[in-house]
């Protein structure tokens, strides 16, 4: 009961602070105060209304908030979000681009769970949309996850992504962001082995830690300083009465929050007294660059205790995947068994987080591959977020992502019997 007291007891504070919030809004928004000529009033009105907001983001799901792209016929097309696949920790979801036919390229896009939902890769769907088929891993919160439902580490999200990859067929190529990207690679080494003719066209690898030890940062160090007990005792709680999956063990999304924000806490410090002064002024709106940002970066997620400290044990201390001995339901994976598949790295020179040379691991482990299947990418300037959202994907790693699906879509194994040309439907 200690995990699970715990676990209510920062939900009574985040609760209570968005209570003080809409109370201070509430009482410094009277008219009456409009007679005071003090700026103190406008002041706390814009300090709660922000505060207030922000509390309550943190356990909100984003929407996608994708409505319509334009077709190449230069009309607005309407964009509905299917569900292709639907499993109790993560569902296969499909961007289905209403009156447009399906398109040649069909992408996979492996969101990650990392804390944030996999809307954090919204910009990224968004940009792909108008020239691919897009489908994305849409990650569940384990807080909302029946503790009947069982357990899920990082063999249960490999299986996951094995299924997802055979679901969409030969034709896929599939795009890893970040956390994701040692699985990715794994699933797909799974499936040379297993079911070759299942395997995807091709594999981008974008900022993932295929070898943490290649470039240490300080995310790699903070599981290098602690041993698994001490992790598991700081970091795991049981989830608590008011959610579906109460009991469940999780690493708290709100934990891991403030563990975001400490890594840059005067940078998020100056951002929140910036936006007050302005939202003072009557200069904030609702979907100004600050909120925008924050509205996504405070909507944080649990994952399961299994998930979270698996990944730090067998990723991250024991280099599995690195060391290319990751074992999935007893079977180990050998990533030198994967030889059709065109496999892209791309890596930002500024990333603080997966450090370039860190993915670039991968295209080693490929011992199979032939080299004119292999490629990477390292992008001046790019912090992390930057690598796959921000401007330097939009402007130089996109359009290269594109030109390496294209320049190998005539290495494409024949499709399975019976294997869908055209994009699924939900089921």
């Amino acid at each position: 009961m200690k995990g699970m007291a715990t676990y209510d007891l920062m939900e009574a504070v985040r609760n209570t602070n968005e209570w003080l919030g809409a109370s201070a809004r509430a009482f410094a928004s009277y008219p009456v105060w409009g007679l005071v000529p003090h700026p103190m009033f406008k002041t706390m009105s814009a300090w709660g209304r922000i505060t207030e907001r922000s509390f309550a983001r943190m356990v909100i799901k984003p929407d996608w908030g994708i409505r319509t792209i334009v077709g190449s016929d230069d009309r607005d097309h309407l964009v509905e979000v299917d569900t292709v696949i639907s499993r109790p920790f993560g569902d296969l979801i499909h961007f289905r681009v209403v009156g447009r036919e399906p398109m040649p390229r069909r992408v996979l896009l492996v969101a990650p769970m990392s804390g944030h939902y996999s809307t954090l890769v919204r910009s990224t769907v968004t940009s792909l949309l108008p020239d691919c088929d897009v489908y994305v891993t849409d990650w569940v919160n384990a807080r909302d996850i029946p503790v009947s439902a069982g357990k899920f580490d990082i063999e249960d999200y490999t299986l996951y992504l094995v299924d997802f990859m055979r679901a969409l067929g030969p034709e896929t190529n599939v795009v890893a962001v970040c956390q994701p990207v040692p699985l990715t690679l794994a699933a797909t080494a799974y499936l040379a082995e297993e079911d070759p003719e299942a395997q995807p066209r091709t594999l981008t690898l974008i900022g993932g830690p295929v070898d943490p030890d290649a470039a240490p940062t300080e995310v790699t160090d903070f599981g290098r300083r602690l041993t698994m007990g001490q992790i598991e005792h700081l970091a795991i709680q049981r989830v608590g009465f008011k959610y579906a999956g109460a009991g469940r063990l999780v690493y708290p999304g709100l934990l891991q929050l403030a563990s975001f924000i400490s890594m840059n806490l005067d940078r998020h410090a100056q951002a929140f007294s910036d936006q007050i002064i302005r939202a003072a002024k009557g200069e904030a709106s609702e979907r100004d660059a600050h909120n925008r940002f924050y509205d996504e970066y405070l909507s944080v997620m649990d994952m399961t205790a299994e998930f979270y400290l698996s990944t730090v044990e067998r990723i991250f201390k024991n280099r599995e995947i690195a060391t290319n001995s990751f074992e999935v339901a007893g079977k180990r994976v050998d990533i030198g068994k994967i030889t059709d598949v065109a496999v892209k790295v791309v890596e930002g020179e500024e990333d603080d987080i997966s450090a370039p040379g860190q993915c670039l691991a991968a295209l080693k482990l490929c011992t199979g591959l032939p080299e004119a299947k292999k490629a990477q990418h390292l992008e001046p300037g790019a912090g992390h977020y930057g690598i796959f959202a921000g401007k330097s994907w939009r402007r130089n790693i996109r359009p290269l992502v594109l030109n390496f699906i294209d320049a190998n879509a005539g290495m494409a194994r024949p499709a399975r019997a019976g294997a869908s040309k055209t994009p699924l439907r939900a089921v």
